[in-house]
Formats: structure tokens, sequence, C-alpha cells
């Protein structure tokens, strides 16, 4: 459903500086550059061993290693042998749907080029500020094949394609879906409506409950523990939500399964759900906010900023000469930016380390308060001072504030939920005929 066309483009997480740290959306696996365990997660001599075989396509234990060993690098999670052998078997479930994703694309005929793939990874690199060629070393670094990676961002584009080709004129959102969308909306105005993020966790076969359950509470124990929701819900959710990082956006009481209302109706702000039996599998969920249909004032904001990298990370009681010839740079720029297109023009200047264009901001989300004070008093047109982290220095101005009822929905914000919907249907129904149609030797 909701925020975001699911395949129609590749899941990428941003990082910007200082309004969001973390978007949904996510291709989580630039965490994987926090993780210090790399020593802990050696691979095991039997690696060539088979796992599964998938109409005739091997899965080996390498295969399984390297994708269990990312999922724990980024997520943060233990490298102790119990949490990895906890997720063996949902790794290697994943690893048998992705591979009857790739054969459903390659069935279709559907080309995935290096040349995209390299496109995508590149995205990363650049919308994280890293040079060209970090992501390879830094998985070399911490023990990942470099291939886990491309094989993933192969299938996800893959399979977006194949969504794309299956749903045919249904990808077009015609003015009387949109009219028919807003009519169930105004019917529902003054309820309740929830804004929530999900992790689903599929069981094809009854034998798989218990391993199922298992790693539906590693994951909530690990989310409680501070991962972060996004990042999980992208590496191991098998919604086509998984993609924006778990999040459903602002759902209707008649588009949430019943188990799942009843919790959401008794969760605080913040909360994670226990596993919720859902059809076919596991539910777990965040929830982000409540708010009547209809009726949700806010304050939405345009801004610009320029980002200044530091070479090294700042200690702030010995900064470099770098970091203090920055921290001047960025007081020339706050002192003679007049307009927006100053601050634009001033970050091309400095390489577009960061994007300039953040997009429309609501005040109330914006996490930090000393920044959420900064952006709600700075006057239209005028350049913040010098906003300083540990990697770089930022100047801010705000283009426009304005006052809005985001409780009802734009006719893009309807059209993209329209089309969500849709795709997710179109995944699930795709999904549970190659699985019913496979033939595959799952080995112990």
């Amino acid at each position: 459903m909701r925020n975001t066309p699911k395949e129609f483009r590749l899941p990428m997480i941003r990082l910007f500086f200082p309004l969001r740290r973390l978007a949904f959306g996510v291709m989580p696996l630039l965490a994987v550059m926090l993780a210090p365990w790399a020593a802990a997660l050696a691979q095991t001599p039997d690696t060539s061993r088979i796992v599964a075989v998938v109409n005739g396509d091997v899965i080996s234990k390498a295969d399984v290693d390297n994708r269990r060993r990312l999922f724990a690098l980024s997520t943060g999670m233990p490298a102790t042998a119990e949490i990895l052998d906890r997720l063996t078997p949902q790794v290697t479930r994943q690893l048998i749907d992705e591979r009857l994703r790739l054969q459903e694309v390659q069935r279709r005929k559907i080309v995935v080029q290096d040349s995209d793939i390299a496109a995508a990874i590149k995205e990363i690199e650049q919308r994280n500020a890293m040079p060209e060629g970090t992501l390879r070393r830094r998985l070399s670094a911490d023990g990942v094949e470099f291939r886990t990676l491309v094989d993933q961002v192969r299938v996800q584009i893959g399979w977006g394609r194949v969504l794309r080709q299956l749903l045919g004129p249904q990808a077009e959102v015609t003015d009387a879906d949109i009219q028919e969308q807003t009519r169930l909306l105004q019917a529902e105005t003054g309820q309740q409506e929830f804004h929530i993020g999900e992790i689903f966790v599929p069981i094809n076969d009854p034998s798989q409950a218990d391993a199922a359950q298992r790693f539906a509470d590693t994951i909530i124990q690990q989310l409680r523990a501070g991962a972060p929701f996004p990042v999980v819900a992208a590496q191991f959710s098998q919604s086509q939500t998984a993609l924006q990082g778990g999040d459903e956006g602002w759902v209707q009481p008649n588009q949430i399964d019943p188990a799942v209302l009843a919790i959401l109706q008794q969760m605080p702000d913040g909360a994670i759900s226990n596993p919720i039996p859902v059809p076919g599998g596991l539910s777990i969920v965040t929830l982000h906010g409540k708010r009547e249909i209809g009726h949700d004032p806010g304050t939405i904001l345009t801004t610009r900023q320029v980002f200044l990298p530091f070479a090294t990370p700042l200690d702030p009681n010995a900064p470099t000469a770098q970091q203090q010839q920055v921290l001047e740079q960025a007081r020339r720029i706050a002192n003679t930016a007049k307009a927006c297109e100053d601050i634009e023009a001033a970050n091309k200047a400095a390489g577009d380390k960061r994007p300039a264009d953040q997009g429309e901001v609501r005040l109330e989300s914006v996490a930090l308060p000393a920044l959420r004070q900064v952006l709600a008093t700075l006057p239209i047109g005028k350049a913040s001072q010098p906003l300083i982290a540990g990697d770089g220095v930022a100047v801010i101005m705000v283009c426009s504030r304005e006052q809005r009822n985001l409780g009802v929905p734009s006719k893009q914000e309807l059209t993209e939920r329209i089309l969500d919907d849709r795709v997710e249907l179109a995944s699930r129904q795709l999904m549970r005929d190659l699985q019913r149609r496979a033939v595959i030797d799952q080995r112990s």
C-alpha cells in the first residue's frame, strides 16, 4: 500500500543530513559498514555442500552462510552460533523464494544488465556520499562476498519488471479508481487510521510454523534491543513493503487483518508487537502513529541544504585544520546566501555530497528537538548557522512553510496506495503459483 510504488524503483537507503538519518525504503545493506564482527563469521569448511535444489538450480551452504552473515552484520545481530543457526531455516527459505523469482525473470526473458546492477549500486553509494567502490571494499572487509549484494539487486530489479509486466494495464491508475478511493475515505471520515510498519514472515507449509515462530522471536529480540525496524524489515520481510523498510503508510481499519487491528488499537506509538498469526504467516508490526481519517493538521517545509564533509571523523576537542577550514567555509556560505538557489549552487560547488533538495518535510516528524526548533523558527530565505556533525557541516535554508490538513491524501498519494495494493497482491499470487509448481529438494 502505501507511500511509494514498490518494484517500480529500487529500494535505497537515503542518509540525508541532517533532516533524515534513515528513510524507509529501504536497501539496508549500508548498515553492514557499522559491523565490526567479521572475524567471528569465518566460513565453515563445507561451504560447497548442497542445501537445496530449486527446479534444478543449486543453493549451497556458502550461499546460506553469505546471506545469514549479511543479515547478522546489517541488522546488528550478535554473530553467535546460536543466532546464526536460528537464521538458517528462514534464510534458506528466502533464498529458495529468491531463486524462484530469478527463474521467473529468466522465463519471461527479462534481462537485467550488469550495467543496471552497477548503476543501482553506484546510486546507493552516491546517496550515502561514498566514493565509488566503497561497498565492494566494505563488504569484503566484513567477510561477505560482493556477489551476495549483486544477486540481491539483480533479483529485485528483475522481479520488479516481472510485476510491471504482469500488471499490464493495471499499472495505470485511472481517475475512476481515484474517485472510488476518495469515496471510500470520505465514508470513513472521523474513524481512526494507523501508520504502521510490518515485517511479514511467511508460512507456506504447516511444518514450517515452529521455525517461523523462532525466527520471528529472534527478529523481535533484536528490534527491542535497538535494531532499526526499517533495516530489519528490508532484510527479513517477505512483503513487497520490505522495499520501503516495511512502511505501510496510513492504513484504514478495513484494510487491516482483524487480529492485527485488535493489537494496534491497544499499542502506544513506537511499540513493536509480538508475532501475530495472519493468513499465510506471521506479522510483526510497529505503530508509528494514529489519527482521525480526514483530520491531521501539520506543518510542511521545503528546504535546501549544503553539506561540506570532513576528511576524517570529528574530535570536538581537537579539530583538524581541514575541519576548521570546512567550518569557516560553511560560515561564509551562511553569511552570503540570500536565496535557496544560492544554497543549491553552493552544494553543487561542494560536489553534491548530499542532496540539496530533500523534498517536502513534515516539521512534526523531525526527530531531533534542536533541529526541529531551528526549522520552526528560521525565517524563510535565511540561512541557518552551520550545523556540525561528526562527518561534516551543513547549512540549511527554509524555502517554504505552510499548514496543511495531511489527513486528506493527495491524488498522487491515492494513486500510490492503489498501485501498491495491486503490486502486493500480484506479487503474493505469483509467488504462490511459483511455489506450487516448483520442484524443491531441501536437504538437511
